[in-house]
C-alpha cells in the first residue's frame, strides 16, 4: 500500500512543480586542432560573401598594387575601416606612387588623411618609406617579409599583409580580430598578435594562410566582437569551444 500523502507533502510538491528547473549549462566544445580549423574557415568562406568584407582586402583585390596596399595598412592601423576607406582613395588620387607621393609635403599628406589616428605621425611615416624604397629597393615595395619589416612604420601585421595580399604569398596577417578569434578558438593562447602568428604558423596548413585574415576579420567585425559576441548567429558556433567568452547573445 502506498504511504498517506499528508497536506504538508501536497504543498511542497506543488511548489517543486511550480519552481523553475535550473537552465542547463551550455556544453562546450573542445579546442579546435587543425582539422576543425579548416573546418570552420570553410564554413566561413561560404558565409563571409554576405558580409562587408575588411576594406584593405577589398583594396587589395581591386588594385594588386603592393604600394597601395602597403600605405592604405599603414593608414589602417588604430583607424576605423570607414574612414580609411575615405582617406586612403583621396590620398592616392594625388599619389600611387614612392616617387609621385614625394613631391608632396607632410602638410598636404597630413590634410589629405585627416582624420585617420595619428595622422600627423603616418605622413611622416609614408614619406620615410617612400624614401627608403627608392633609396634602397628600386621604388618597388619588397616581397620578402624581412625586408618589409626594415621599413621604418611596417611591422609584422603589415608586412604579412602586403606579402599575402598583393603578392599572395604565405603568411599569416594577424591583427586584433584573428588574435582574437584564435585564441577563442584555442588555436593559441597567447598574448600578443606576433605570438600568435607563430603559433597559427604552427598548426595551420599553409592552405589556409591567404585566407584566414580576411575570414576571421570579416567575422570579428560583424559577429564575434571583443565584447558580447553574436554567438546565436555564428555559423561556426556548434564547433567553438568560446575560450574566455563570459557573456554572448
Amino acid at each position: 500500500m502506498a504511504p498517506e500523502t499528508t497536506a504538508t507533502d501536497a504543498v511542497q510538491e506543488r511548489s517543486r512543480a511550480r519552481s523553475p528547473r535550473p537552465a542547463a549549462t551550455p556544453r562546450r566544445s573542445p579546442p579546435l586542432d587543425a582539422a576543425a580549423a579548416g573546418r570552420a574557415l570553410r564554413i566561413l568562406r561560404r558565409e563571409a560573401r554576405n558580409w562587408n568584407a575588411p576594406v584593405l582586402t577589398l583594396m587589395a583585390a581591386e588594385k594588386h598594387d603592393p604600394f597601395l596596399t602597403l600605405i592604405g595598412c599603414i593608414l589602417s592601423l588604430r583607424t576605423k575601416d570607414e574612414t580609411t576607406a575615405v582617406a586612403a582613395p583621396r590620398l592616392f588620387e594625388r599619389a600611387r606612387t614612392p616617387q609621385a607621393m614625394l613631391k608632396l609635403t607632410a602638410t598636404e599628406i597630413e590634410r589629405l588623411i585627416f582624420p585617420v589616428g595619428f595622422y600627423r605621425t603616418k605622413a611622416r611615416v609614408i614619406l620615410g618609406i617612400c624614401r627608403d624604397l627608392l633609396e634602397r629597393f628600386g621604388g618597388r615595395v619588397p616581397d620578402d617579409l624581412d625586408a618589409l619589416v626594415t621599413l621604418k612604420g611596417v611591422g609584422r601585421k603589415t608586412a604579412n599583409l602586403v606579402i599575402t595580399e598583393s603578392f599572395r604569398k604565405p603568411g599569416i596577417c594577424v591583427d586584433t580580430h584573428v588574435h582574437r578569434i584564435a585564441n577563442r578558438w584555442g588555436l593559441a593562447r597567447t598574448k600578443t598578435p606576433d605570438h600568435t602568428e607563430q603559433a597559427l604558423r604552427a598548426v595551420l596548413p599553409r592552405r589556409y594562410w591567404l585566407e584566414i585574415n580576411p575570414l576571421l576579420v570579416a567575422l570579428g567585425q560583424t559577429i564575434c566582437h571583443p565584447t558580447s559576441p553574436r554567438c546565436s548567429q555564428c555559423p561556426v558556433a556548434p564547433i567553438c569551444p568560446r575560450i574566455g567568452v563570459t557573456r554572448s547573445r
